[in-house]
């Protein structure tokens, strides 16, 4: 897709889950930060983001403050983990650099306030191992289709959406201690190797079964049996160190078999 598509695909899954109006922040290389607030999603300046982006500014996207949204954040989420999240319970993932882990943007099943996007937010990323400085209910996402210059100037691009306006999605079921603050939930950066509980419904949660997942979904969706292989590579590399690409290989050749199609 070309970058435009992204941004529209990633405003489109917005739509879908239920937000029409964002706040854009575009944040200049000085450090200055630029606002327009309260943008209905049919009028956002994209000419202006685009030639702010070109001159090295950072482009940050999330739904309008002071309103009650079913979509909550995370951030610095594993690609593997990211897909299996949106694969159970919809939501869009945005991969913000081949390096870096993802954006993931889950449906709630209702409209939340701030307090309770944060409380959920908290409680998500306990199991999502995400960062836990990113959990205020009002925080920034980086707009796709645009460039990530704190990462060379990388593309921001939709990795996957799986929402949609029949509201087919039920959404995460949070557990009501949540949102009423009874439950405190536990915040722990999940560290390399460090494995994820498997589901409630048997699927293998672990990081090889989440890459497994990953991978066959890639290649199902139609992209290139390469770039998942590279893809893995970058975010295997840290808990599969030298045998990292050995891995890759294999384990794209197998699902390359399950899925029926040929590594070229």
């Amino acid at each position: 897709m070309r970058a435009a598509d992204h941004t529209q695909a990633m405003l489109a899954g917005f739509r879908a889950a239920g937000v029409d109006r964002v706040d854009l922040a575009v944040k200049n290389p000085d450090g200055t930060m630029l606002w327009q607030r309260n943008r209905p999603l049919e009028n956002l300046p994209l000419a202006w983001l685009r030639a702010a982006n070109a001159s090295c500014a950072e482009i940050y996207v999330r739904p309008a403050r002071g309103c009650d949204w079913p979509l909550v954040f995370l951030d610095d989420v594993a690609v593997a983990v990211a897909m299996e999240a949106i694969y159970r319970h919809g939501g869009l993932a945005v991969m913000t650099s081949a390096r870096g882990g993802c954006h993931l943007w889950l449906p709630c099943g209702r409209p939340l306030d701030e307090a309770s996007r944060s409380r959920v937010q908290r409680w998500l990323a306990g199991k999502f191992g995400a960062d836990p400085a990113s959990i205020s209910g009002e925080h920034l996402g980086r707009l796709a289709g645009f460039k990530n210059w704190k990462r060379c100037g990388c593309w921001v691009n939709v990795l996957g959406c799986a929402m949609d306006p029949t509201n087919s999605w039920r959404g995460l079921e949070i557990p009501p201690g949540i949102l009423d603050g009874k439950e405190e939930p536990q915040v722990c950066k999940a560290g390399p190797g460090k494995s994820v509980p498997r589901s409630s419904s048997g699927r293998d949660t672990s990081p090889s079964g989440m890459d497994w997942a990953w991978v066959c979904n890639m290649l199902e969706a139609g992209m290139d049996p390469e770039a998942v292989r590279r893809n893995l590579i970058a975010t295997a590399r840290s808990r599969r160190g030298s045998d990292t690409e050995r891995y890759a290989q294999k384990t794209v050749e197998r699902a390359l078999v399950r899925v029926g199609l040929r590594l070229h």
